[in-house]
């Protein structure tokens, strides 16, 4: 006993004796009312100091593992150990909810593509974290948690912090958006919003409409909550107006899921008639539009286009979800979800009910990053490199790939469409040989469509393996069309 202790470098020591000390205890190596060795005794054994092992002491005795007797050491604490029951077992995969089993099969980290170390991969459209200012985020931190850390340890609310709450809603009214109404819900990144929506969105139909292709997180989420999702095509400048008119007529749809700028996958940006257009028919129709703002400010060439919700003027029928991890830093985990001030009152209710606030020193630290004048000087700086790299990877593409269509106006990826009855699931076995990976695009269609396409997400890939992975999947890509013939 006690040789086994293996100090780590980057942790208080005492505190480790203290912690190895009480794994001896629970599993049974020492037990209840045992003596333990003298200070002097267990630092020998364990090659510490006697103080050290005086204050591991002291700390067992706090937490109640140990008790004192005057002149005659420590013991250890009746209540400190527990006999272990008979062991017994549940089955639970027959325990499971239909959610939960769904949720696992349609959990793409779990069941997707594997990146063996070296490989190129194409897979990502998260920022790239060379490009994150933390001397600026390290200094915001502070700067709040200097001006109110007792506040921003404690418990926060709901709807959120008020400052960036306020902040968020003058960088919304700068886009157009008529704030008549409206009202802000700070969330854990666009996944809780969009969750928190649809737990809020009562079932008259069950049906739901959407871009197809669309957003994999959104058809999986729309999934879990037991929609059924109607997806239509889309065309150069947004989603097929024909199409979404004539599904409109046939059936009734409890909201619509759209991603009108930089769509994911296809990167796309609706026109502004087809915004104007679009929000008229929703409105004739009555179907509440969720909005993805997804990553609007990675505009490359062309100039702002509004939001849906601003094309909505005063009318509550849009729902904006916003968020700035496509932009700024995903691990800070802010989100929003501007709409109608009294479902943003239920939307407060269900987000109290799971997970009480979103992180306020999260909030708190974007806040004040944002507040010292960063947003702007960072953006600049992203948008300049992401341009690059997104030019880059346009030239390679048509330098490379034998491709029908490809897309892509902005945004952190590139959207390839070969001709029908080619298959990128077999492209992307061959690419995995060669080292090189990407997503295929099936799993952004709402039918199982999509099998000829495919995503390129440039943002975290550096420019030589941009230009070597290309050609890869280009080589590659004409051989099997040869072999198609």
């Amino acid at each position: 006993m006690f040789n086994d202790f293996l100090p780590m470098p980057d942790r208080p020591v005492y505190i480790q004796v203290k912690d190895y000390m009480k794994r001896l205890m629970i599993k049974g190596a020492l037990q209840p009312h045992q003596k333990l060795p003298s200070t002097r005794e267990l630092g020998e054994l364990l090659q510490v100091s006697r103080n050290t092992v005086i204050a591991a002491y002291a700390a067992l005795e706090e937490d109640g593992f140990t008790y004192t007797q005057q002149g005659k050491g420590s013991f250890v604490a009746a209540t400190s150990v527990m006999s272990a029951e008979p062991s017994w077992r549940i089955g639970w995969q027959e325990r499971l909810s239909d959610q939960a089993l769904q949720a696992e099969e349609l959990d793409l980290m779990k069941h997707g593509i594997r990146s063996q170390k070296g490989t190129i991969s194409f897979t990502s459209i998260a920022p790239d974290e060379k490009l994150f200012d933390l001397g600026n985020v390290k200094r915001a931190f502070l700067d709040r948690m200097a001006m109110e850390g007792h506040v921003l340890l404690n418990y926060g609310y709901a709807k959120g912090y008020k400052p960036l709450m306020d902040y968020l809603l003058h960088y919304m009214e700068h886009k157009g958006v008529d704030l008549t109404g409206k009202d802000i819900l700070i969330t854990n990144g666009f996944t809780e919003g969009f969750d928190i929506v649809l737990s809020a969105l009562g079932k008259r139909s069950g049906r739901v409409l959407c871009e197809n292709p669309t957003h994999n997180t959104a058809i999986k989420n729309l999934r879990l909550h037991g929609f059924d999702i109607t997806g239509i095509p889309m065309e150069q400048d947004g989603v097929n107006l024909q199409e979404l008119e004539r599904a409109l007529a046939e059936q009734r749809f409890d909201c619509a899921y759209l991603v009108p700028s930089y769509h994911n996958p296809t990167g796309i940006v609706m026109s502004v008639q087809k915004r104007l257009e679009l929000v008229r028919l929703m409105g004739e129709y009555r179907v509440p539009i969720i909005e993805d703002g997804f990553n609007e400010e990675l505009r490359y060439t062309a100039s702002h286009v509004s939001p849906l919700i601003a094309a909505a003027g005063s009318g509550n029928g849009v729902i904006y979800i916003g968020s700035f991890s496509k932009v700024l830093f995903p691990g800070l985990r802010v989100g929003w979800v501007l709409a109608d001030a009294e479902l943003v009152g239920y939307l407060e209710s269900i987000k109290r009910a799971r997970t009480i606030h979103t992180s306020t020193l999260d909030q708190s630290t974007l806040y004040q990053y944002i507040h010292n004048g960063n947003l702007e000087k960072y953006l600049r700086r992203a948008r300049a490199e992401y341009k690059r790299k997104y030019e880059l990877t346009l030239r390679c593409c048509r330098e490379h790939i034998p491709y029908a269509e490809l897309t892509g106006h902005g945004g952190l990826h590139l959207f390839v469409v070969f001709a029908q009855g080619f298959d990128t699931r077999r492209l992307l076995e061959r690419c995995q040989l060669q080292g090189v990976i990407f997503t295929p695009g099936d799993i952004f269609y709402t039918d199982g469509g999509g099998r000829h396409t495919m995503r390129i997400g440039f943002s975290r890939v550096a420019d030589e393996e941009i230009e070597l992975g290309i050609r890869v999947i280009g080589e590659q890509a004409r051989v099997l069309l040869q072999e198609q013939g």
